[in-house]
């Protein structure tokens, strides 16, 4: 059975990072440890060995593991700052990661996440380094010694310009360890790693066929902290990293760091910055380091704008011929606000955690009608419009498939995955083949795409919506996470206020009062009054607070209109059944009001209830009823998680 959650909406800073280590110690635990005894750390979970580099290969060189202090003599951790040109790509064919982590060291307070500073070769060193990543809902705290892989006594995998500078060639060994090896980190897309190094939401663009604004809204998100790369399309594998007469390099990942509007001869010019994680090969055309555009321009604005560049790998084009030589922009958002040009909005974001099982929940795209209903389905519910809308909801879904870099050594890579969103039915908890064959998608994701993560924005209409995650084909096994962010329904709705209560509302205050006392004092418990059929029934459920909605243990006005409403449905079922009046059912009349509530039990389960709730001559009264039906109701929907859980595992290990 999927699982959900709701994220808190607290900044990344101020959540706990999890420890990965296989004993659960800490950074701290692990470093205060070797000080004691005078040893530097050697990891157990990420040996010094050759399995892990490479899972697919021998090694091709005599590689020796060493420690910075091997390597220089006075390595540092950071010299001067941790600067994009800090990194210098390797051997390894993980530029998309590289890329990721120029774009990083723009963002001071998500560098100073990832790469927390309190480390160094000089105080408190023992050979122990600690980086954090977010990984499918949640912050890990990764650890790794120092020992880094070396020919001739020279780095051979990601590497700073200064020879004794080591953070950016630990922070690739944190994650290489994070997805099993450094051959696991061949190939990806800059989003990945940007994700990961945020949590944030990503959004694609193909520049052939962007907005006409694209270049403020590249310009707005740089301003807003977003972290952004592009590349260049390849049309075969022969393509790969061929550099074009331009300078430009195909199927390459590059990260985006400026974007300027200038004044060139009377006219205003749009540049962009671009780098290449390699550190050199750089564009050769218009607004290249050493054209003869920057001749026309004032000195002083000149300087500011190429700050002394020289061969680094990072340089200047004019945004026309950025869209007309690359493909594709990566924009990683911090959050959704992030998304809008100008409004500041207030986001929920709901997470659901599932996976599609060979000959269970596997059903592939919708183009595979008889088994795609059996994938799994999530219900959603937008309420509240827009602010400046009052017709439509925003949503954005991200559905990003889990561990696969991990799993490559056993012969699994990405799935190709999408998804669909339908307007939901009303009384069906899991919709059949039929309702699709007939129902159109109300929104889709626009294409399938072997990628870790596919995400959209919607607008669409208030209403419930059914949402169905899949990959293209059927039997196609993986675990996935689904993230929703929807504006403005991380609270329930404000209360009415008192001036504009309707009678019902002002007589339901009146009795919530009485019945829970100031709900804002947090210690107080509930009387247990006892004054009708409706003040049984609060007294009944209130000490328990089992139905409260936020989980903070207590029920405030706004939830108890809501619970009210579900009450009411019970009390007019009891009134019904219950035809003489006596304020009390015969375990006959129980029956049929339980099936009527939607409760249908067999004849063992209607004994056990007779036995557990009735009196002496089997008759229950309304106290008892409404602890019988709160509980059922309670039961059915374990039940349902249970029984679910258990076909998903036996689907499994069939």
């Amino acid at each position: 059975m999927p699982l959900q959650s709701t994220l808190s909406g607290k900044k990344s800073s101020s959540v706990q990072a999890e420890s990965t280590q296989w004993d659960g110690k800490t950074f701290e635990q692990l470093r205060q440890e070797c000080l004691q005894k005078g040893v530097l750390f050697e990891d157990p979970d990420f040996p010094a060995v050759d399995s892990s580099l490479f899972y697919s290969q021998t090694v091709p060189v005599q590689i020796q593991w060493k420690r910075p202090k091997e390597i220089c003599e006075n390595p540092k951790f950071i010299v001067g700052g941790a600067d994009r040109t800090d990194i210098c790509q390797g051997q390894l064919g993980d530029c998309w990661l590289l890329a990721a982590i120029a774009s990083l060291t723009l963002k001071k307070d998500a560098m100073a996440r990832v790469v927390p500073p309190d480390q160094d070769f000089d105080h408190n060193y023992a050979g122990i380094f600690h980086f954090q990543f977010w990984q499918h809902n949640k912050w890990l705290d990764v650890v790794v010694d120092d020992r880094l892989p070396t020919v001739r006594n020279r780095l051979i995998m990601l590497h700073s310009a200064s020879n004794d500078e080591f953070w950016s060639a630990l922070l690739e060994k944190a994650y290489a360890k994070l997805n099993g090896s450094y051959e696991s980190l061949k190939g990806g897309s800059t989003m990945e790693a940007m994700e990961d190094f945020t949590g944030g939401v990503g959004e694609m663009y193909e520049t052939k066929s962007a907005p006409e604004n694209l270049f403020s809204i590249m310009k707005k998100a740089l301003d807003r902290g977003s972290m952004m790369g592009c590349s260049i399309d390849i049309t075969s594998s022969a393509e790969s990293e061929a550099k074009t007469s331009t300078g430009l390099v195909k199927g390459h990942a590059y990260s985006i760091t400026g974007m300027e509007e200038l004044q060139f001869r009377g006219q205003t010019v749009k540049l962009i910055r671009v780098r290449n994680p390699w550190g050199q090969v750089e564009w050769n055309g218009a607004w290249s380091d050493n054209s003869r555009e920057w001749n026309y321009i004032d000195k002083k604005e000149k300087d500011r704008i190429l700050q002394n560049s020289l061969e680094d790998g990072e340089f200047w084009m004019e945004f026309e011929d950025f869209k007309k030589n690359y493909d594709k922009v990566e924009i990683c958002n911090m959050t959704p606000d992030a998304l809008d040009d100008d409004t500041k909005r207030h986001w929920a974001v709901n997470v659901f955690e599932g996976n599609w099982i060979r000959g269970s929940t596997a059903g592939g795209c919708r183009n595979y009608i008889d088994t795609f209903w059996t994938n799994p389905q999530f219900r959603l519910q937008l309420e509240d419009a827009d602010d400046d809308d009052d017709d439509v909801c925003s949503v954005v879904i991200a559905l990003m498939q889990k561990n696969r870099r991990k799993l490559r050594k056993e012969g699994l890579d990405l799935e190709t995955i999408g998804f669909a969103v339908y307007e939901a039915p009303d009384d069906e908890s899991q919709v059949e083949k039929d309702f699709f064959r007939y129902h159109p998608s109300k929104a889709r994701s626009r294409t399938y795409i072997n990628m870790r993560e596919v995400s959209e924005r919607f607008t669409l209409p208030p209403g419930k919506y059914l949402l169905v995650p899949t990959t293209y084909q059927p039997h196609q096994e993986a675990d996935f996470i689904i993230r929703i962010f929807s504006e403005k329904k991380a609270d329930p709705p404000m209360p009415t206020p008192p001036e504009e209560e309707t009678d019902e509302e002002k007589s339901l205050r009146r009795l919530f009062d009485q019945l829970a006392g100031d709900v804002r004092e947090q210690n107080q418990n509930f009387p247990p009054t006892r004054i009708s059929y409706e003040a049984n029934l609060l007294s009944g459920c209130f000490p328990e607070r089992r139905n409260q909605v936020d989980n903070t243990g207590m029920i405030e006005f706004q939830e108890f209109k809501v619970f009210w409403e579900k009450m009411k449905n019970w009390i007019m079922l009891f009134l019904a059944f219950d035809t003489d009046r006596s304020g009390k059912m015969s375990s006959y009349e129980l029956r049929s009001a339980l099936k009527a509530a939607g409760m249908q039990l067999n004849n063992q389960l209607l004994q056990l209830v007779g036995l557990r709730f009735g009196d002496d001559t089997f008759n229950i009264d309304f106290d008892d009823y409404l602890t019988c039906i709160v509980r059922l109701e309670n039961m059915f929907k374990l039940t349902e998680i249970f029984f679910m859980f258990q076909f998903l595992m036996l689907s499994m290990n069939v």
